[in-house]
């Protein structure tokens, strides 16, 4: 059985956000793929299945953490969708379902995909006692995110706030569903970007997220309202750092990305 590896939300290896891919002929029991995400031991590992003709949706997707199953994975939807067309799997836009419905990946000339997820409710929040300690830093405001997340969305003072963050990842835990996602405005909006990002969610064995869509479905409606435009890009300020455009569309958010298989090989053991 064939793995790979892609680093999506980037166009280069070695950076974005690294997502193990399996494509199955079904799903096996829940037990033997968490074993294949712990192994794999990146953020997200996905599982596709394709779906008999005439339906709602053309594969079946399910994402795994090394700890547990997830609602919903912007990076490894991405990462799946870029090797069903680079191996001729799938051609034309790939709808997957799952835990959040029906996701669409949309594919476009330059390589790159475009992903229609499930825009996050933004529901204000009283700063939980606590967060500014683990984070290390005076949030201006905190937001949950709503059931498919499971985020607790806090805006810092500014963009080296962000990048300064040293958070004490055990005690965020217990602050949210999934975990943190700390935003700024971008200092300089020239460089290419309108807000930054970092996220951490240690409650799924994850201690900081290199490239989060999900979290995009929250941070897109948040600074849409905030700048005056639906269309906006996203810099993911962690060590591999990774850009994800975004375009608010109502009750639905495009994320926009690109990916690139970086190791392919045999599962011997399953």
């Amino acid at each position: 059985m064939r793995i790979r590896i892609v680093d999506a939300f980037t166009d280069r290896p070695f950076a974005g956000n690294p997502a193990g891919v399996l494509i199955l002929d079904s799903f096996p029991d829940d037990g033997r793929l968490q074993n294949v995400a712990m192994e794999v031991n990146h953020a997200e590992t996905a599982f596709a299945h394709p779906l008999p003709p005439g339906g709602e949706a053309d594969w079946a997707l399910r994402w795994f953490t090394p700890v547990t199953e997830v609602d919903l994975c912007g990076h490894a939807t991405l990462a799946t969708a870029h090797v069903l067309h680079t191996t001729g799997a799938h051609t034309g836009p790939v709808r997957f379902a799952t835990r959040s419905g029906v996701l669409v990946a949309t594919p476009a000339e330059d390589g790159s995909f475009t992903l229609d997820f499930p825009t996050a409710p933004l529901t204000p929040v009283a700063l939980p006692d606590g967060v500014a300690q683990a984070l290390g830093a005076e949030p201006l405001t905190a937001f949950d995110t709503g059931p498919n997340i499971g985020d607790l969305l806090v805006e810092l003072p500014d963009e080296k706030t962000v990048h300064a963050l040293r958070p004490d990842h055990k005690a965020l835990g217990a602050h949210s569903r999934r975990g943190i996602i700390a935003t700024a405005r971008a200092e300089n909006p020239a460089l290419g970007y309108d807000y930054v990002s970092r996220c951490f969610f240690p409650n799924v064995g994850i201690d900081e997220d290199p490239v989060t869509g999900s979290a995009h479905t929250a941070l897109a409606p948040y600074w849409s309202e905030r700048l005056g435009r639906t269309s906006l890009t996203g810099l993911q300020a962690s060590p591999r750092t990774g850009r994800v455009r975004t375009e608010l569309r109502g009750e639905r958010t495009l994320l926009g990305g690109r990916a690139v298989t970086v190791i392919e090989g045999d599962l011997l053991a399953w």
